[in-house]
């Protein structure tokens, strides 16, 4: 029986452990600060030593900069970040840091966009107005896996139209992004997604007749019985496994927390950051310098004579004097994990994303969650949770959420943006796709229209042609010059596009 109860004990206390540091991870510098400064108004167990002490490894600092120890670039030999902590003096709560650029308020801005709305943006260009009602009933009746669980005869029966009619629509919000959201099922979800990977590289003959007849035996890398019912080798059957299992999701809204649907939790513009990057004496070839800030320049620590006063504690107050010493305690340690793991993912992601901190949105490195949570050795959703929310200062003073670097398809974006905006004529998505695999992206033409509605431009029948192109006289009364863009986006609040009657 004493066995057993140790063994709980020990299990609840990593619990809580694990629980308030998944908790503190996922703050920002200011929620952070928050949550101190409410710990230390409440436990009599918690003090705050303010002196000037570097919050990692605890040394006196000077009296400008950051510590001189944590700063230090490990080899001065190579391009590796220097990340540490950093208790920024400067450090302000309610916005009295503003970005010093020109950098204009949209930039500094994130929409805190839903599934549902996200979708929608995408196939609004080829949805009749008439429709729209029913692509929105469709999208708020997914599940938190992007897919459409009550059968779809149900929605035609309430709005009273033919089931041929929600079928058109339910297939292009299939084939939006995140590809397969609306399927029924996840084996429907894999065949909607292998049909559009088929259009842009080559995928294993097999692997429709495998999801269709052997789902169960795929989830469970049942290699021999995959083989046989395949007729195949098992080196064959491993191999379709591995290629559904690398490029294709069975849930669909999972692949959209690395695109667009970020956790930016704030429409406001960001005045403080929570990490600042900064280039080694401005330098261009120099390594970057990652700061993750920490709200508070002194020693977060379980007061010692709180801690001797526990053995005299009078009988009535010794369970809630425990209880304070042990959060006290936990909470500091907490804060210790969250630091590490921070730091951890900091000069990782650092690394990876170096281009696009110097060089801007098109030199983006495609990573994802996923990738970054193997290469540390932690769950996808330390990562996720570490990224949720938080900014970043790049070098050029502009403030961007720190999700953005896990936006796959942002580089693609960039460059196809500026195809358009350097046309001379629209061009079709067709010509885009060509130009785009020139440059080296191999996307289908189905994926730029994708990318086209993500960004809010309007088909190339809609678009006005570049200024170069048009007549220099005009039948029409002398006006000032127009200085829109070279191409349109689509006003989310207002209705469809008249189309051509061409």
């Amino acid at each position: 029986m004493l066995i057993q109860s140790q063994n709980l004990s020990t299990r609840t206390n990593a619990t809580a452990h694990m629980a308030q540091t998944m908790s503190l991870l996922e703050m920002t510098a200011v929620e952070l600060l928050q949550k101190i400064e409410a710990a230390l108004s409440s436990n009599p167990a918690l003090e705050l030593i303010e002196e000037p002490r570097c919050p990692h490894c605890h040394r006196l600092l000077p009296a400008s900069g950051p510590c001189p120890i944590c700063s230090a670039p490990p080899n001065p030999q190579t391009d590796e970040p220097i990340v540490f902590l950093s208790p920024r003096r400067d450090f302000a709560v309610g916005g009295s840091r503003l970005p010093e650029n020109d950098t204009p308020p949209e930039e500094w801005t994130a929409e805190a966009e839903d599934l549902s709305s996200y979708v929608l943006r995408q196939i609004a260009p080829e949805l009749e107005q008439a429709d729209r009602h029913l692509a929105a009933h469709i999208l708020t009746s997914l599940d938190e896996d992007g897919l459409l669980r009550i059968p779809l005869i149900e929605i035609a029966r309430y709005h009273h139209v033919p089931l041929a009619r929600l079928e058109k629509v339910l297939h292009l919000i299939q084939r939006a992004d995140p590809i397969g959201v609306g399927c029924a099922t996840p084996q429907e979800a894999l065949l909607v997604q292998l049909e559009l990977l088929a259009e842009t590289r080559r995928v294993p003959e097999l692997a429709a007749q495998a999801i269709r007849q052997g789902m169960n035996l795929l989830s469970r890398r049942a290699y021999s019985d995959l083989a046989h019912l395949l007729q195949v080798t098992t080196g064959e059957a491993r191999r379709i496994v591995n290629f559904i299992s690398e490029n294709l999701n069975p849930y669909p809204a999972r692949a959209h927390w690395g695109e667009t649907n970020q956790d930016y939790r704030s429409t406001d513009i960001y005045y403080n950051a929570d990490i600042i990057v900064t280039r080694l004496n401005d330098k261009q070839e120099s390594p970057l310098v990652v700061e993750v800030i920490a709200p508070y320049a002194g020693s977060l620590r379980v007061n010692p004579l709180f801690r001797e006063a526990l053995h005299q504690a009078p009988v009535d107050k010794t369970s809630q004097w425990q209880s304070d010493l042990e959060g006290a305690t936990l909470l500091v340690k907490c804060l210790q994990q969250r630091n590490h793991t921070l730091v951890r993912l900091m000069r990782r992601l650092m690394t990876l994303q170096r281009s696009f901190i110097l060089e801007g949105d098109a030199h983006l490195y495609p990573a994802t969650r996923a990738q970054l949570a193997q290469e540390l050795g932690v769950h996808e959703s330390t990562v996720s949770r570490a990224v949720a929310g938080k900014t970043v200062e790049l070098p050029n003073k502009r403030i961007v959420p720190l999700a953005r670097m896990f936006d796959r398809s942002l580089h693609i974006r960039t460059v196809l943006m500026q195809l358009i905006a350097a046309e001379e004529k629209p061009l079709s998505d067709a010509q885009l796709a060509k130009m785009l695999m020139a440059q080296g992206y191999d996307v289908a033409r189905r994926t730029v229209a994708k990318y086209r509605a993500m960004e809010g431009i309007l088909p190339a029948r809609l678009r006005k042609p570049h200024a170069k192109s048009e007549p220099l006289a005009r039948p029409r009364k002398a006006r000032p010059e127009s200085k829109k863009p070279a191409f349109s986006r689509i006003p989310l609040s207002e209705s469809q596009p008249q189309r051509s009657s061409a």
